[in-house]
């Protein structure tokens, strides 16, 4: 039906599937009506994860519908219902090909098998995805002489096709995010090397007159489409449309430096494409709900779009998923075979998506709805965690016991994935060698101490003592392990993210670790070296402990590794390494990843200052004069909140609105702090 694409979405299909309610009242048409319904492969059996697997959830595809007027049942799809398998839609698979050939009508007609599945699995729909944004396409010609359409955005979607013709002319589509080094299109890019079928390909064969047509069981991660046809065209016959989750943007920003606006824009068109139905890593090569991706850009999502029902569905998948002795899985809905990731179930830093973005929506939302019911999941993964950590390695069996407890140096992790300067096989190797410790310990504090909140705020008294204690525990061995005589040691900047921002230091140890961390940045030349894990983290702490000027010279870094570099380097969306674009030219990896866009979280909660934390609204805005000028708004649970400061005459101003039945706390960066309500303020502050 027009405006709900690929239902009935994307689910870990075993455990529900999605039902949907269509209005079609101006779709009748007065005496007989007939009902056509296309179904194709989808997440059900099409192409999903690194594996190219297909059939993960089943062979067979079916139709389950009924019909109702006036709150009485007409119809229902039984056996006197007729099916084919001969029509215009042809092999359809949303990672490699889609072919459509509009010169077919539905022939062969033949009875339908029935089969009872049962209801007990079915229920309604999270937020649709639908068309939203459109583009045209400017042509290139490639030194390959290749035909290009750039329509000059990086989405999820498809183009649109409209033009004429006499029919049975091919037009073949083949979309990629990035051209090679010297201009021309390739896909090699997004490729798994032992299974390069992401072909993200179009093969439609025109009618006879106009053919007005998009794909409907296939999107695709793109900028540029190449266009293979006999047909004489111009360009102005397609149009890309942007597909995702039917959720509104509640953010805006801009300062006085056109580059971060760009970055800002770059983090909001990732998280559309990586938000369709479920959130994804990419749109591209797997299209998977990675549990890392998702808990490191939750708080950053939940500024930029209403993506609450979008959070809220993945994380009840998750729970229903949870393994009986605790442990949740890293990646839903299931896109590979048994075997192929299961190893990193569980994994550190990456699952604890798990209790950190329940916490944060909860903090978000002021509410523990969502909290409460994924409570006894939540706290049955937290006693997995820490039973977890008293399995050693036996390189470790000399640390004492009270330390070596709540040790984790077991499982597997995917680490400080794309950290700078760290290749995936090194965090393997560091895997195999000494199961990542630093990791894994720092996350069971983390994940132990915001359970722990979590209880308390449910009245859950027993369990808020046992992982506050645990929490505790934790601590002390993250610190017997890796604090010396209060201070982080190494070039690693992660380590000293993580010290801060998992409170395995006190107070005054933080302050002193900021400025560590900030030497240690000074020495990479002012550049960052963070992966995924704490990127999100890096300049908050930063900002927050007296060290504000580095988060900003990192915001403003324009060498590699930086995020400004992808923007100078033509980026319209995050990109998944900090060297997808290398001084070569040659693009490596996904174009589409929004994690490292954690960045415009920062932008939101410092640069503009805003926090929308359990029911309690605070502006503390964080200035730079580089930036000249910075202003926002944030749609928040309680209505918008605006903020903005510029530098002027010796001065900086600062202009603030607060919603409706709202108090709010003002703190200028002089420690000026006042309490307000309800309306317009304006502060003036010396340079």
């Amino acid at each position: 039906m027009d405006g709900y694409l690929y239902a009935p979405g994307h689910t870990q299909y075993d455990l529900h599937l999605q039902m949907q309610t269509y209005d079609i009242e101006d779709k009748l048409t007065i005496g007989e009506n007939e009902i056509t319904v296309s179904l194709g492969d989808g997440a059900w059996r099409g192409s999903f994860g690194w594996g190219m697997e297909r059939y993960l959830a089943g062979r067979d595809i079916a139709l389950l519908c009924q019909l109702e007027v006036n709150g009485e049942l007409v119809l229902i799809s039984d056996e006197t219902w007729l099916a084919s398998n001969n029509g215009p839609l042809g092999f359809n698979d949303t990672m490699r090909l889609e072919e459509y050939d509009a010169r077919k009508e539905i022939t062969d007609l033949h009875e339908v098998k029935v089969e009872n599945f049962g209801v007990n699995t079915i229920t309604g729909s999270c937020l649709p995805v639908t068309m939203h944004e459109r583009f045209k396409a400017k042509v290139i010609i490639t030194p390959k002489n290749e035909k290009i359409l750039d329509f000059g955005q990086n989405i999820a979607g498809f183009v649109e096709i409209n033009l004429r013709a006499k029919g049975g002319e091919v037009i073949s589509l083949s979309h990629t995010e990035t051209l090679d080094e010297y201009g021309n299109y390739q896909n090699l890019s997004f490729q798994n090397p032992d299974v390069p079928y992401c072909d993200q390909k179009i093969i439609y064969t025109c009618k006879n007159g106009e053919n007005l047509w998009h794909p409907t069981k296939c999107y695709y991660g793109f900028r540029y489409v190449m266009v293979e046809t006999d047909l004489d065209i111009t360009g102005e016959e397609f149009t890309a449309v942007a597909v995702y989750s039917d959720m509104e943007t509640t953010a805006e920003f801009e300062c006085g430096i056109d580059d971060v606006n760009k970055l800002f824009k770059n983090t909001l068109w990732s998280m559309k494409g990586n938000f369709v139905d479920v959130p994804t890593d990419c749109p591209t090569r797997e299209k998977s709900g990675f549990a890392g991706d998702c808990q490191v850009f939750s708080d950053t999502a939940m500024y930029l779009m209403d993506s609450y029902p979008v959070l809220i569905r993945w994380l009840k998948d998750q729970a229903l998923s949870q393994f009986e002795n605790g442990c949740v899985k890293q990646m839903l809905p299931k896109v590979c075979p048994p075997g192929f990731y299961d190893g990193y179930d569980g994994s550190a830093g990456w699952c604890d998506s798990f209790e950190i973005v329940p916490y944060r929506i909860m903090k978000r939302l002021d509410s523990t709805e969502l909290v409460k019911k994924l409570y006894p999941n939540i706290r049955k993964w937290g006693r997995f965690l820490i039973e977890r950590a008293k399995a050693y390695r036996p390189e470790n069996e000399n640390m004492p016991v009270y330390y070596r407890d709540y040790f984790v140096d077991s499982a597997n992790h995917w680490g400080e994935w794309c950290e700078p300067g760290v290749s995936p096989y090194d965090y393997f190797a560091e895997r195999d060698l000494s199961g990542h410790p630093e990791l894994g310990t720092a996350f069971l504090a983390l994940a132990c101490k915001l359970i722990s909140e979590m209880a308390e705020r449910l009245g859950e008294k027993e369990d808020a003592v046992f992982f506050s204690e645990a929490f505790s525990r934790a601590r002390e061995s993250y610190r017997y392990a890796f604090i010396k005589s209060g201070r982080v040691v190494g070039e690693r900047q992660c380590l000293y993210v993580r010290a801060i921002a998992h409170d395995l230091l006190n107070e005054d140890e933080k302050y002193i670790c900021a400025k560590d961390l900030a030497e240690v940045i000074k020495r990479n030349g002012n550049k960052l070296g963070t992966g995924f894990l704490s990127t999100c983290e890096l300049c908050n702490v930063l900002a927050d402990y007296n060290q504000a000027e580095t988060a900003f010279n990192l915001l403003l870094q324009t060498q590699q590794p930086s995020w400004l570099f992808e923007v100078k380097n033509g980026a319209t969306t995050m990109w998944e390494s900090w060297f997808g674009i290398g001084l070569d030219k040659k693009p490596v990896g996904s174009f589409n990843h929004y994690s490292f866009g954690s960045v415009s979280g920062f932008i939101m909660s410092r640069v503009l200052g805003i926090k929308h934390e359990f029911g309690k609204i605070t502006i503390k805005p964080f200035t730079d004069k580089r930036l000249g000028f910075a202003k926002g708004y944030y749609d928040s649970p309680s209505g918008r909140i605006y903020s903005s400061w510029e530098y002027k005459n010796g001065k900086i101003i600062f202009d603030f609105e607060i919603p409706s039945n709202c108090e709010a706390e003002i703190i200028l960066p002089s420690g000026k702090t006042q309490t307000v309500n309800t309306g317009k303020y304006r502060f003036e502050a010396d340079e």
